[in-house]
């Protein structure tokens, strides 16, 4: 007779918009860390928001899909207060079904309280300084230091995505934090095929004859200062940018840049590219990749840029070079890109190490192997001192064994 694998514990990932990915780095990490554990032998939920146009699926691959049942608002303003519901939904959600919660963000704190009405336990990564975001007013960001504050108080332990966001929470609350940063496969090498590029690029780039920059297109993320750096530089090749505007009027500033722009140059934007197929042959054939990213912690678009071996042009903060250490070139401003993209340019021979020392970096530091390594420990060691509390007493006293109670009595 032959017995079905008692899973290890079930697991509730929330706070990302759901799987599978077609948003950004929360839910690029949330698809990955989902399966692979649940190839470790745990039952996997994840939270989504409602897909439009289709009957959303049950499961995907081995993964326990649950629904928000309100569908995101376009209003800007509705939007956060739609993602607060959202969380909380997936809180309670969550609490009722799984024996641990993973929550990504803390957008939702002020709610963090449920798991602990029903005796679950609550993981935080916090992601990066989301007071730092300069879209956001002093007033939110008034409202994001105190939901920081709020998340750590409820959490049964924060996990950081990088060094420098560890060392932040341990110093500031006194409480410490589990490093695990996000991971990252090798791609099989891709060639050149036109048939993979959407419309916008073809007859356009060339193989390895282009600048890419991959990320959601707001201000945190410099894109006002790479486009600055293009058009400032003397490089001819295109600058490819792959993502989503989230915010209509930093759009209009940075067509503004462009306008009058030589007509030498070539600014591609090809909206966000969710087949990884696509993207990945972007990624291996470009000719340098930017890095723009300044106040997430562990960026998944930059490891990716890594294992693809890319001559790497990356903003300069903690983040980025705890990352990267020397195998990237760094800016600070959009003056020293485009003096390093004219160095790349002219000189690609002399950067050429660097794509090994970037594949030699990711792979000893961010494996998937390693990282789903450090969740099961966590996890696995966290249900298992659960089952070990409330599992009572299987031996009876004998010699050599004093209860507290007698102890204490015997004391007075």
């Amino acid at each position: 007779m032959k017995f079905s694998q008692k899973k290890k514990s079930s697991i509730a990932i929330i706070g990302s918009r759901g799987i599978p990915n077609n948003y950004g780095g929360f839910e690029c990490f949330t698809e990955n860390i989902s399966q692979k554990l649940s190839k470790k032998d745990y039952e996997v939920y994840v939270s989504c928001e409602q897909p439009e146009g289709v009957d959303p699926p049950e499961k995907f691959e081995d993964v326990n899909l649950f629904y928000f049942p309100i569908k995101h608002p376009k209003s800007n303003v509705l939007g956060m207060i739609y993602e607060i519901m959202y969380d909380a939904y997936s809180l309670l959600y969550s609490s009722l079904k799984a024996d641990q919660i993973y929550m990504l963000g803390y957008s939702a704190a002020f709610f963090f309280f449920i798991p602990k009405l029903f005796g679950k336990t609550l993981y935080l990564n916090p992601d990066g300084f989301e007071w730092k975001r300069n879209k956001f007013s002093g007033m939110i960001k008034l409202m994001l230091k105190i939901q920081e504050r709020m998340g750590v108080f409820w959490a049964d332990k924060i996990i950081a995505d990088s060094m420098g966001i560890k060392e932040y929470y341990d110093n500031k609350y006194s409480k410490s934090s589990k490093f695990i940063a996000y991971g990252v496969s090798e791609i099989p090498e891709i060639g050149w095929n036109d048939e993979y590029l959407p419309g916008s690029l073809r007859g356009v780039i060339e193989d390895s004859n282009y600048w890419l920059l991959v990320a959601r297109l707001e201000p945190e993320n410099n894109v006002h200062t790479i486009v600055e750096s293009y058009i400032k530089s003397k490089t001819k090749k295109p600058l490819v940018i792959v993502g989503n505007f989230l915010n209509s009027d930093y759009q209009e500033t940075i067509n503004n840049m462009i306008e009058g722009m030589d007509e030498t140059k070539n600014i591609v934007f090809t909206g966000g590219i969710y087949d990884q197929k696509s993207l990945n042959m972007l990624r291996q054939n470009c000719f340098g990749y930017i890095h723009g990213h300044s106040v997430g912690g562990t960026n998944p678009s930059l490891i990716e840029a890594m294992v693809m071996e890319n001559i790497l042009l990356t903003h300069r903060n903690q983040f980025n070079e705890e990352v990267c250490q020397d195998s990237a070139l760094y800016f600070k401003d959009s003056d020293e890109l485009a003096t390093k993209m004219d160095d790349v340019d002219n000189h690609p021979d002399q950067y050429q190490i660097m794509k090994k020392l970037a594949l030699s970096r990711v792979k000893q530091e961010y494996s998937w192997e390693k990282i789903v390594a450090a969740y099961d420990e966590v996890f696995g060691n966290e249900y298992n001192n659960q089952n070990r509390q409330h599992s009572p007493n299987k031996f009876p006293l004998s010699k050599g064994y004093k209860s507290d109670y007698n102890s204490k009595n015997n004391s007075k």
